[in-house]
């Protein structure tokens, strides 16, 4: 069993998913800062297009490069937020076979609307933005803060969709550059075209065909990376980590998700268990023992009438919180062991800035690790 601690100091990929609204964000912010305390070469980067990581660093805004977070550790913070379009740029430039054919796709109307809007786009892209930081080896450690459930299952299969497209026979087909196979699809389907171009207007046909022409030799590098994509996160070099809270809509997500990422062939290697009402005493947290609820309910009665009689009823109301709550995801955690389980309580505030996250960084790592 590898602790959340040792993840941090080994691991080159942490990608932390589950539901929305959990804190994620935080959690895969205040990873990285423990990368950087232990002297890592840390980058934290979201695909979640809201601000809450610029928040929790106590920054302005985020762009699509690293930029680096100033603290008082030995080794250093960088974070990024991911931008779909420039990260689709980029991998244009890097597969056309020449600029000339860079700038056509890229100065193509369809391809403009389509690249922050296609469905898939923007996981497949931070596939991508993670495989670049990866193989550039700036970083030491590459924390991934994914956004909600779905989309994170999106994100985790958007390698293996691309290089599935990619070999579909419908797009060989339309990409195939013979004259003869041309000659047979204008045939065929110029009735089509002109009843779709009354529709949508002849000048979006017109893109559509450019579009699918100018990516003519382009497919084999896009499915060669796509693959490498897939290795990269199925490696020993990634661990995955999820995070839920006590709630119960939550755990039953937990549960969901760690089921499919077993489906797709991922282990989860740590469960954080977020805002949690905290556990006092060494007690057991559950039925009539000395360190129960029902146990202090008892005290409470006993000393009713003395000073002492509130402050035992208001204990065995914590506890019995805390009991629910361990019971919520005790199913989750037996889902998903041996990974360790991190208890994070509830902190005195919301996570804004350095300070905060510090004070959450003692919570996920105490001394002890």
């Amino acid at each position: 069993m590898t602790s959340l601690a040792a993840l941090a100091q080994e691991r080159r990929i942490i990608v932390c998913c589950g539901p929305g609204g959990v804190g994620k964000t935080s959690l895969a912010a205040a990873t990285a800062v423990e990368g950087a305390r232990r002297g890592r070469r840390a980058c934290v980067v979201t695909i979640d297009p809201a601000r809450r990581l610029a928040d929790a660093l106590g920054l302005g805004e985020l762009t699509n490069t690293p930029g680096r977070i100033g603290g008082d550790w030995p080794g250093e913070l960088w974070a990024l937020m991911l931008d779909t379009g420039s990260t689709f740029d980029a991998l244009v430039r890097r597969y056309a076979p020449n600029p000339e054919q860079a700038e056509a796709i890229l100065g193509n109307r369809l391809y403009r609307n389509i690249a922050g809007a296609l469905s898939g786009t923007q996981e497949y892209m931070a596939t991508e933005k993670l495989y670049e930081l990866h193989e550039e080896g700036r970083f030491d450690l590459i924390v991934v803060d994914t956004p909600p459930t779905r989309n994170a299952l999106d994100f985790l299969d958007a390698p293996r969709r691309l290089a599935r497209f990619l070999d579909n026979r419908v797009f060989r087909l339309v990409v195939m550059p013979t004259r003869a196979y041309l000659k047979a699809v204008s045939v065929a389907t110029q009735a089509f075209l002109r009843t779709v171009s009354k529709v949508v207007g002849s000048e979006v046909i017109s893109d559509a065909v450019a579009f699918f022409q100018a990516f003519e030799g382009m497919e084999e590098g896009f499915r060669d990376r796509a693959r490498e994509v897939d290795g990269l996160l199925h490696s020993s070099s990634a661990a995955f980590v999820l995070v839920t809270t006590a709630r119960r809509d939550a755990v039953e997500e937990g549960l969901f998700f760690a089921g499919r990422l077993r489906d797709y062939g991922f282990e989860v290697e740590a469960l954080v268990a977020n805002r949690l009402h905290p556990r006092f005493g060494a007690g057991s947290g559950s039925g009539s023992g000395s360190g129960s609820a029902g146990a202090d309910r008892e005290r409470a009665r006993a000393l009713a009438g003395t000073p002492l009689g509130p402050l035992f009823a208001n204990l065995a109301d914590f506890r019995q919180v805390a009991e629910r709550e361990e019971a919520h995801f005790a199913a989750l955690a037996e889902q998903v062991a041996p990974a360790p389980v991190v208890r994070v309580p509830f902190l005195a505030g919301d996570v804004h800035d350095l300070e905060g996250l510090a004070e959450l960084n003692r919570s996920l790592f105490p001394p002890a690790d």
